[in-house]
């Protein structure tokens, strides 16, 4: 073998040493960002603005398991097929996987990038995007795990389980999924996705958040849900992506908080990543 030949194998064999060492450097350097000391009380500030919402929130809830349960769901029967067939092919679009897998994906492509080869500024800009995509993957996810695990200890039947409309059967820590109404994992993923990506993006608003009624609405409509399911489902989301970006907020990560509000915090301009993405690609 020619000297050529060593020097090409010798480098083939090291690249995914090297590719290792860049996907360590670069989550050492973005999880550092996270692991900064908040700037401000974390506590007391999600305390001040969520506490009363929480409140509202059960009372809500509570109001609807005793007046409205049962009627809504006695009254899906009266509703046109091409309704019910309607909601079937959009609900599926409540799932958080339509939200965390190209979030995580573009998450490891910014880990394997060649960051610490860029100029200051553009890695700012890197940090800056990862920041935001960890918020959006952080703010979906986290409501939906805790979500995945409590309705299966509190075991609230879904509906028309024993075959009969009652809004009160009950099988506590069963672990099983017909007692897993409450709340409603849809509905807590897609207002989770809206709380977060109308944090970020305000003029998004309007569409991510009749997504997600859309979305509670049609776990009704499909008798898989209460509406009181989805509405503590709804609660669940918004509080717990609340609670994220007050967490993010209180470190200066992608929002600060602004008086009794929290503001979202400029990001990269268009201009910025266009140039970081041709430092990347090259010449």
């Amino acid at each position: 073998m020619s000297a050529s030949n060593h020097v090409k194998a010798a480098t083939a064999e090291q690249a995914p040493s090297r590719l290792l060492a860049r996907v360590r450097d670069n989550a050492v350097a973005y999880l550092s960002l996270f692991a900064r000391s908040p700037r401000s009380s974390f506590a007391g500030f999600a305390l001040v603005h969520l506490g009363p919402t929480t409140l509202l929130a059960l009372a809500l809830i509570i109001v609807s398991m005793l007046i409205a349960d049962a009627s809504s769901i006695g009254g899906v029967a009266a509703l046109p097929l091409w309704v019910i067939a309607s909601f079937d092919r959009i609900t599926d679009f409540g799932r958080s996987v339509w939200f965390l897998a190209p979030v995580g994906l573009a998450l490891a492509v910014i880990a394997v990038l060649p960051s610490s080869a860029l100029p200051a500024m553009s890695r700012g800009v890197l940090a800056a995007v990862a920041v935001r995509l960890g918020f959006l993957f952080s703010a979906i996810a986290l409501p939906g795990l805790v979500v995945t695990i409590v309705k299966r200890l509190i075991g609230r039947a879904r509906p028309l389980v024993g075959g009969s409309i009652d809004p009160f059967l009950y099988l506590p820590l069963g672990w099983n999924v017909e007692y897993a109404s409450l709340p409603s994992g849809h509905a807590t993923d897609a207002f989770a996705a809206a709380m977060a990506m109308g944090a970020l993006w305000p003029k998004a608003r309007p569409l991510m958040w009749t997504y997600a009624a859309m979305i509670a609405v049609s776990r009704v409509v499909l008798t898989a849900h209460f509406p009181s399911d989805v509405l503590a489902g709804a609660a669940v989301g918004v509080l717990g992506a609340g609670l994220v970006r007050a967490w993010f907020a209180s470190r200066g990560l992608a929002f600060a908080p602004a008086g009794r509000r929290v503001r979202s915090l400029p990001g990269p301009s268009r201009e910025r990543a266009k140039k970081v993405a041709r430092q990347l690609i090259g010449p």
